[in-house]
């Protein structure tokens, strides 16, 4: 078994079996994993449902569609798989905010915010660029 009660998985085996899940995508689909896409997607679809007619004009999304695809339900996946591995392993915690972040920025929350969006900024725009 992958893990004990209380007890975390291995980050070799998860990157191990990251990496056999990539080949196996790659050879019995014929795509690379990715989640970038799946955020610019759910935009687009966000913005359908509100009604903005800009959304059909703009080139992006007439390349790439906003909807649901084996990429979307993939990152549903990913978020339901960590959450069923977290409560049976028990390290299930509803937390705002890591230890390790409060400890470096402090109790306040405006600082921690920032940062973050900056960084997810950063690794969004890599993505991006990347075409990822």
């Amino acid at each position: 078994m992958a893990f004990t009660e209380g007890k975390v998985w291995s980050p070799y085996l998860a990157g191990a079996l990251s990496g056999v899940l990539s080949i196996l995508s790659v050879w019995v689909a014929g795509k690379y994993f990715g989640a970038s896409t799946t955020f610019v997607r759910s935009a687009g679809m966000i913005q359908k449902i509100i009604g903005s007619e800009r959304i059909a004009n703009m080139s992006y999304f007439i390349k790439e569609i906003p909807e649901i695809d084996w990429q979307w339900m993939f990152v549903v996946g990913i978020l339901i798989g960590s959450l069923i591995a977290s409560i049976t392993s028990n390290t299930f915690l509803w937390k705002g905010v890591p230890d390790m972040w409060e400890k470096r920025f402090g109790p306040g929350k405006l600082k921690r915010g920032i940062v973050a969006f900056l960084g997810g900024v950063i690794a969004m725009f890599g993505a991006r660029l990347a075409d990822g």
